[in-house]
């Protein structure tokens, strides 16, 4: 266009808004004379600015953030979840530390440890938790105890997930036979009662924690394979899967780059959660003694070998007790908190 085209152009009158009539009732125009119509997109290239870059003016107000700096800053937002976290992370350390956060081992009997009556001493100072009947430091014992219950709930957990992870991705995503022998197997293992499971285990092998761990393991990977399985249904027909089988890569590539990192927000909340879960059937199993051996320092061992000394001593029962309770809430917050912010819909 001319400069005196522009000049012509820049002298004419500005045109009512689009979809409105101008004063003598017309349907309002451009520049040139084309009608604009509201139900009409502008043309190419007309009006239309583009989206905003990164950094513009848009993007100086709310800069782009990845799925990770937005999943974090949900979480951190989260009171709740944080305060989980915080006191997960201060089980970790006191359960790694114990030895030396311990003010006692917790096999040591104080000679001092009872009454002239044998009976356990009341919290006090030297024993802020009290005793129990044979003089042995409480508080003591309930420090190591998170050592037996953190082993058994994030170690156990961990491989019981990553057999979930792994039988349920392959039953997804090759389906047909494979999804029906690994679907029928976890079909027979969510048929066995867990403590009846577990106590037949027990009476064949000794009590230990390897033995609770291999209950915990045998039990508690088909929950996370059901839940792997059904999440690869869905991305198996995705379309970056079918673009990856069009330029040829091979099956295993296309779990290990494309449907297996899709899991990793799955897996965290869901490891997380169950964590809690098998905390408590650890000490369930302690507590009927097929858990940890007996003078191990185990939450439920030492509810279970206090319980009639309850109305007496309530110290010895109380101490455990509210280590697994605030464990398992702790925990719960977490995997809350982590299901949330991972979740891309939240925002």
């Amino acid at each position: 266009m001319s400069g005196k085209a522009r000049r012509t152009d820049s002298l004419t009158p500005p045109s009512p808004p689009v979809g409105e009539s101008g004063p003598t009732g017309a349907v309002a125009t451009d520049g040139r004379g084309t009608p604009q119509f509201a139900s009409s997109p502008a043309a190419p290239g007309e009006g239309d600015e583009g989206p905003a870059e990164p950094g513009g003016a848009a993007g100086a107000d709310q800069p782009y953030l990845g799925y990770w700096a937005r999943a974090w800053r949900r979480f951190r937002h989260n009171r709740t979840a944080v305060a989980g976290a915080v006191v997960v992370l201060a089980l970790c350390v006191v359960a790694i530390g114990a030895q030396r956060i311990a003010p006692f081992d917790p096999q040591y009997q104080d000679p001092n440890g009872t009454t002239m009556l044998g009976a356990p001493l009341a919290p006090g100072p030297g024993h802020w938790l009290g005793t129990d009947a044979d003089g042995r430091d409480a508080l003591s014992r309930v420090i190591y105890g998170a050592q037996v219950s953190l082993l058994v709930g994030i170690g156990a957990n961990g491989i019981a997930g990553l057999i979930g992870l792994l039988l349920g991705s392959l039953a997804g995503y090759f389906r047909g036979w494979v999804d029906t022998l690994i679907s029928r197997f976890i079909d027979i293992f969510l048929a066995f009662p867990v403590y009846l499971l577990a106590l037949a285990l027990v009476a064949v092998l000794a009590p230990s924690i390897r033995t609770v761990i291999g209950i915990v393991v045998f039990v508690y990977w088909t929950s996370t394979a059901r839940i792997v399985r059904g999440q690869v249904l869905s991305l198996r027909e995705r379309d970056f899967v079918e673009a990856a089988r069009a330029v040829g890569q091979g099956e295993l590539a296309i779990l290990l780059r494309h449907i297996y990192p899709h899991l990793i927000a799955t897996m965290a909340v869901y490891t997380s959660l169950g964590i809690a879960t098998t905390v408590l059937f650890e000490a369930g199993l302690s507590y009927l003694g097929v858990g940890a051996p007996h003078g191990t320092p185990s939450w439920g061992g030492m509810i279970s070998d206090n319980q009639d000394a309850v109305t007496t001593a309530p110290w010895l029962v109380f101490g455990p007790g509210a280590a697994i309770v605030l464990t398992v809430v702790a925990f719960n917050l977490l995997g809350d908190g982590l299901r949330d912010a991972l979740d891309p819909y939240q925002d």
